[in-house]
C-alpha cells in the first residue's frame, strides 16, 4: 500500500482524543503544537493531562466515550487501553467521514503519526506505515543528529528573501534559477543581495559567520563511523577540502560531487608542497567566500601543525573554527585494547612523535614508569628509540604495542617489550606505538580469563 505524505493545517480545527494515559499523552504533545482545538474524553487522566486542562490548553471531559462525541471533529485519535472501544471509535468515525487514527492498530488507521525532526518551520516526517515505529524513531534520531541546529532561523530568513524575490522579479527562468540558487547554503551565507532586492535583508548571524572562514576538521583515525557529526556535516557541505595524505578514500567520498578535493599531504616527503603553500591555499579559497575544510587525520590539534595554520589564518584576517576529532592514540588503545590511564599503573600520558620521543626527564624510576607513552609516527626501525628509553631507566620488560591502521580494515596489533622492541617486524604506515604497564595489565587479564575458562572446561 502506497501512502501519500501530507502536512495538515490543524490550527483552530476541532479534534478529539479518546484516552488519557501514557500513549495519549505522547499524542497530545504532538497535537498541541499544531494549534488543534483538542478535546480529551476519558474517565481518568494522567496528572500531566489534568494540568494541561487547568491551563486551558485542552478540554478534558471525565466520562466514557459516546459515538456522538465524534460529531463535528476534523480528526480523531483512539488511544484507550480497550481494543473494543478503539475499534468502535474507528468504525463510527469512518461512517461519519472523519480521519481517524487508532494508536498501534494499523488496520484501523486512516493516517499514521510519523517520527518528526523539527527545526523551526522545517519538518522532516518519517513513516514505516505502522510496520516498525522503532525504526522510524531510530532514523529520526540519526537525522536529528546530522541536521544543523541553525537551519530553522536560516529557513525563516530564506522565506523572507524568497517573498522579496517573488515581489521584485518577474516570472521566468531567471527567477526560478535564482530561487533554486538561494536554497544552497553557500549562496545564502553571502552578506550581499542580488541587485534590485532590498538592502534591509541580512543573513542570520550564525550563517554570516561561515563567510571567509576555514574549518580545521579532525578526520579521526580513518573509520567514517568515528567522525563527529559536525565533521561529517562540514565535509558534505564543503566547497573546498584540503586534506592530509592519510585521510582514507572512505571519508573523502562523503564530499559533495561539486567539491574541490585537494591532497596537501607531505607524507614521507613525497608531496611537493610546503606548509606556506597550504596556508596560501586556505586563505585564497576562503577569501572568495567558499566554505573551506582543512581536513586533518585524527585530531587537528595533535601533531597536525594546527598552530602554524591558525597563526597564518589569524595574520591574514581569516576566521577559523577547530572541529576536534578522535586522535589515533585513542583508536590504537581501543584496538589493543588497553586504558591509557590506570590508577594502579599509569597516572600520566605522554604524547610525542618518533623524532621527539626521548623524554630527557631525570625523574626517578618509579615516576618515569608511571606513564603511558604514545609515539605517533614512530618509524620503521625502533632500535634507537628502544635504546634511548632503556638508557633513561625504563626496564626491559616494559610492555609495548605497535598498532597499524587503527580503527581501519587493515588494523594490526603487535605486542612486545621494550627489550625486544628493536626486533619487531616493520609495520605498515600509519602506525603508532603505545608503551606502559597498562598495556601489559590488560593482556594479562585476558590471559588469566582464558586460563580460567580452560580449567573450568
Amino acid at each position: 500500500m502506497s501512502l501519500l505524505p501530507i502536512f495538515l493545517k490543524l490550527d483552530g480545527q476541532p479534534g478529539l482524543l479518546l484516552g488519557a494515559g501514557n500513549v495519549a499523552l505522547e499524542k497530545i504533545n504532538s497535537l498541541l503544537i499544531t494549534g488543534l482545538r483538542l478535546r480529551v474524553i476519558a474517565p481518568e487522566a494522567k496528572p500531566e493531562i489534568q494540568q494541561l486542562a487547568r491551563e486551558n490548553r485542552l478540554e478534558w471531559i471525565q466520562r466514557r466515550f459516546d459515538p456522538t462525541d465524534l460529531d463535528g471533529n476534523f480528526v480523531v485519535i483512539a488511544a484507550t487501553d480497550d481494543p473494543e472501544v478503539n475499534s468502535t471509535v474507528y468504525r463510527e468515525a469512518v461512517r461519519r467521514g472523519i480521519l481517524v487514527n487508532s494508536v498501534d492498530d494499523p488496520p484501523h488507521c486512516d493516517f499514521y503519526f510519523g517520527s518528526v525532526v523539527r527545526r523551526g518551520d522545517l519538518q522532516i516526517a518519517i513513516s514505516t506505515a505502522g510496520e516498525s515505529p522503532a525504526v522510524a524513531q531510530r532514523l529520526r534520531r540519526e537525522i536529528d543528529a546530522r541536521l544543523s541546529a541553525d537551519i530553522g532561523p536560516w529557513l525563516k530568513n530564506l522565506g523572507e528573501f524568497r517573498r522579496e524575490v517573488l515581489a521584485t522579479l518577474p516570472p521566468g527562468d531567471d527567477r526560478k534559477a535564482l530561487l533554486h540558487e538561494m536554497a544552497e547554503r553557500q549562496f545564502f551565507d553571502s552578506s550581499s543581495t542580488p541587485s534590485g532586492l532590498s538592502e534591509n535583508f541580512t543573513p542570520s548571524q550564525s550563517e554570516e559567520s561561515a563567510e571567509d572562514k576555514v574549518f580545521l576538521v579532525g578526520a579521526g583515525p580513518g573509520d567514517p563511523d568515528l567522525l563527529t557529526v559536525k565533521a561529517q556535516r562540514l565535509i558534505q557541505s564543503a566547497d573546498v577540502i584540503l586534506h592530509d595524505d592519510l585521510v582514507p578514500p572512505a571519508i573523502l567520498e562523503l564530499a559533495a560531487p561539486s567539491a574541490e578535493v585537494l591532497n596537501v599531504g607531505k607524507r614521507c616527503g613525497t608531496k611537493n608542497i610546503t606548509q606556506e603553500e597550504i596556508h596560501a591555499l586556505m586563505i585564497a579559497h576562503a577569501s572568495t567566500g567558499r566554505r573551506v575544510v582543512r581536513l586533518k587525520c585524527g585530531d587537528p590539534l595533535i601533531f597536525g601543525r594546527a598552530a602554524e595554520e591558525m597563526k597564518a589564518l589569524t595574520d591574514a584576517g581569516v576566521a577559523f573554527e577547530v572541529v576536534p576529532g578522535i586522535t589515533a592514540a585513542f583508536a590504537a588503545a581501543a584496538a589493543i585494547p588497553c586504558s591509557l590511564t590506570d590508577r594502579n599503573a599509569a597516572s600520566n600520558v605522554i604524547f610525542s612523535t618518533g623524532h621527539h620521543a626521548q623524554s630527557h626527564n631525570h625523574a626517578s624510576i618509579p615516576e618515569i614508569e608511571d606513564a603511558t607513552r604514545v609515539v605517533y609516527m614512530p618509524g620503521r626501525d625502533l632500535t634507537l628509540l628502544a635504546l634511548e628509553w632503556l638508557e633513561e631507566g625504563l626496564p626491559a620488560d616494559f610492555p609495548c604495542a605497535i598498532v597499524s591502521h587503527a580503527a581501519q580494515p587493515g588494523q594490526q596489533v603487535q605486542r612486545t617489550t621494550l627489550g625486544e622492541l628493536g626486533k619487531v617486524h616493520p609495520t605498515q604506515s600509519p602506525s603508532l606505538l603505545i608503551a606502559g604497564w597498562g598495556v601489559r595489565d590488560m593482556a594479562d587479564n585476558r590471559i588469566r580469563k582464558a586460563a580460567g575458562r580452560a580449567v573450568i572446561a
